[in-house]
This record gives C-alpha cells, structure tokens and sequence, in this order.
C-alpha cells in the first residue's frame, strides 16, 4: 500500500446540471479523485504523509494515466466527475495533456492545486483554458498566522487570497475548503466572514480525520461536533455561496430534521444542495485513485482494493467485496449498521477504518442513538 499526500483535505464537485441526474451508486461513482502526484512544496499539518518535493519514482506513468482516464470513461454515463489532486497537481510535466485527454474521452474535470508562489494568474487562466469547471483552494485560518500554523509554509495566507481573487477575475468557480480541528473550530465564524468578502462558489468544511500527520491535531469532539452541524446549517441559510461539510455524513441527519422542523416537503427538501449528498459516502459515489495506481474507497480511506496496473477500475468499484460492502449500509456494524438514517448517512468509513481498521465499522464521531425498530430514512 502506497502512502498519499493529500493536500487538500476536501476537493471541488461538479457545477452543471446533469450531476443531479439520479446515480445508481453502487455501479458508477459521482467523483473519482486522482492523486496525481505526491511532489508538493507545502507541509500541512494534517496530510496523511510527509509532503515531498519530488515525484514518487513509482507514480503512473504519463501511458498509464491515460490508460486510467480510460477506465474512468468507462463508467456509465453520466460520467463521474474528475477531481485531479495530490500532492500539487501542477507538478505534473504532463498535466495539460492529460486535462484534455480526459476532456476528449468525455470526462469534466476540477483540480485541487496547492496554494504557492507557483499558482499565478497565468497558471489559473491556463488551467482555465483548459477546460478545468472548478478549482478547490484551502483555507484553515482567517489570519497568516492561524493559516500557516496548519499548512507549514510561509507566504501561503497571501497566495492563497490571491488565487482566489485572480480566479474570481477570471470568473473561474471557487470551492474553500477548511479544516475543523480543535485547533481551527474557534476561527470558523472569522473564517465565514473573511470568505464572504470574496467570490466564493462554495465552502467545504472537512471535520478531521486523526490520520498519519494529522494525528498531531486533535479532533471535535461528538458533542461539540453536533453543535457545529447545526451552525452549518443555519449559516447555510443566509449564505451569498453554499456550504457543505466533508467526512461528516451525519450532517444529513441534521440537516434533513431541521428542514422537517422548518415545514419543507419531501418535493421541496429534494430541491436542496444537501439532498444531492444523501447516500454518497467513501466507497459508494466516491472512489480514489493514488499517484501509484492504487484504488481506494476514498483519499483519507487507505486501504488498496486493487491498482489499475493490474485491475480494471469499473471492475473494482462494482464487484470487489470490499466496495460492494460499501455499497450496502446493512452490512455496517455496531449503531452505523443498525440506524434507521444509514441509507441517507451511513457514517464517515474513513473515520471507522481510522479508529478501528475496520471500514465496516460505526462512525465514532456520531453521538446519535438509533431507534429500535424506527423505519429508515431518505427524504419522505
């Protein structure tokens, strides 16, 4: 098993319409993110392994990255939606071709780079060029100080706003990604105002995974972690862009009560952002692809189900045992297994592998209890 440098801890989604289309989940993911690469200039505090400068010897060659986008068009349409990260993508010689040879093949395509002195104007308004529909920059601090406190490099505050408000005057789609640590929980509200000075098309709230270098910082507790749902969404009410939150599927279940408290129908709740996330979850919608060719359940979820070097990825995500387990929530363990909002939820398996090495297993970071007997829930 490889390691994965993932600097950013949430990546862009698809902005165009035909997303919303009903997906079979269990036959074609909604995204497959691919790490590019492990080179990176940055050290953030939370990444799964050490940032590295240089190319893994082993990553996908530039003929083995086309061979994935491939098998990646392989999917039933509509096509799962293409999120480059890494490492930073842009230290990929190869990247533009690769950009338009998804495009060729089908494929929409966001990208994930890291925030650096290399992330110019001409970078974005190539990238632009391109054909890349969004782009997913990280934020953890509404200050230099609190920011780089976390991503270890100075001067990346600065070219992170900058990126942001360069991307803006190229009208480029912007998702913000932040982290929610311990450490970080404090700022969100100053994080909140600080973004909506900018064009932002959505904020991205990814609530820690004690993972490799992350297990430096410490996570929310489940209490508190409930109370900053809630924050979420009330915010997300009167927000000028969406919000949404990442390992934290049990935002569903909070999100799907206060709008039955709100008097939403069922029609209404299916018009909004967070019911377009009902049901997806590592492993099922989502699929990870690492710089050496090792096909995991999600990016923060480590565990090599095949390599494209030797296994087709349709054939994997559809019949592994491993994702067709992720694929049916009766079969997770403990209250995960047992709630009646598994259907909807089924609880962060990144975060259950993390604390158990069981992805099976129940989401420790969940404080609800589940009815006994209670009929499951979707949005009726």
């Amino acid at each position: 098993m490889t390691s994965i440098n993932i600097r950013a801890i949430a990546a862009t989604e698809p902005t165009h319409a035909h997303r919303a289309v009903a997906h079979d989940y269990a036959r074609n993911p909604m995204l497959v993110y691919w790490e590019m690469t492990q080179a990176c200039a940055l050290a953030c505090r939370h990444c799964r392994a050490e940032a590295v400068s240089t190319a893994h010897p082993g990553e996908l060659t530039h003929t083995e990255s086309k061979n994935l986008l491939r098998e990646i068009a392989a999917f039933d349409k509509p096509l799962p939606h293409l999120i480059l990260t890494g490492g930073d993508p842009l230290k990929r010689a190869d990247l533009y071709d690769l950009i338009d040879e998804a495009h060729v093949l089908g494929l929409t395509v966001s990208i994930t780079p890291s925030a650096t002195g290399d992330l110019t104007f001409d970078v974005l308004a190539k990238l632009k060029a391109h054909g890349i529909e969004s782009l997913g920059l990280s934020l953890d601090g509404s200050s230099a100080a609190r920011h780089e406190a976390v991503r270890g490099v100075e001067g990346c505050f600065d070219w992170t706003i900058r990126a942001v408000n360069d991307a803006a005057k190229l009208a480029m789609p912007i998702q913000v990604n932040t982290l929610v640590s311990q450490e970080t929980a404090a700022d969100l509200p100053t994080i909140y105002a600080l973004l909506k000075a900018l064009k932002v098309m959505r904020w991205s709230l990814f609530f820690l995974i004690a993972v490799g270098r992350g297990r430096m910082l410490q996570p929310v507790s489940p209490e508190r972690g409930e109370e900053w749902m809630h924050w979420v969404y009330d915010l997300a009410q009167v927000a000028p862009f969406a919000i949404k939150t990442t390992e934290a599927p049990s935002y569903r279940r909070v999100a799907l009560n206060r709008m039955r408290e709100d008097g939403r129908t069922a029609s209404e709740i299916e018009r909004t952002p967070v019911y377009r996330g009902f049901g997806i979850r590592d492993g099922h919608g989502i699929m990870f692809v690492s710089n050496q060719g090792d096909i995991y359940p999600a990016g923060f979820l480590p565990l090599a189900i095949g390599n494209v070097r030797e296994n087709h990825l349709v054939d994997v995500y559809r019949d592994s045992p491993m994702f067709r387990a992720l694929h049916t929530p009766s079969q997770f363990k403990g209250k995960c297994g047992q709630c009646e909002y598994r259907a909807l939820c089924g609880g962060s398996r990144a975060r259950a592998f993390a604390y158990t090495g069981d992805p099976l297993a129940s989401d420790p970071f969940c404080s609800y209890e589940p009815k006994a007997g209670a009929v499951s829930h979707m949005a009726s």
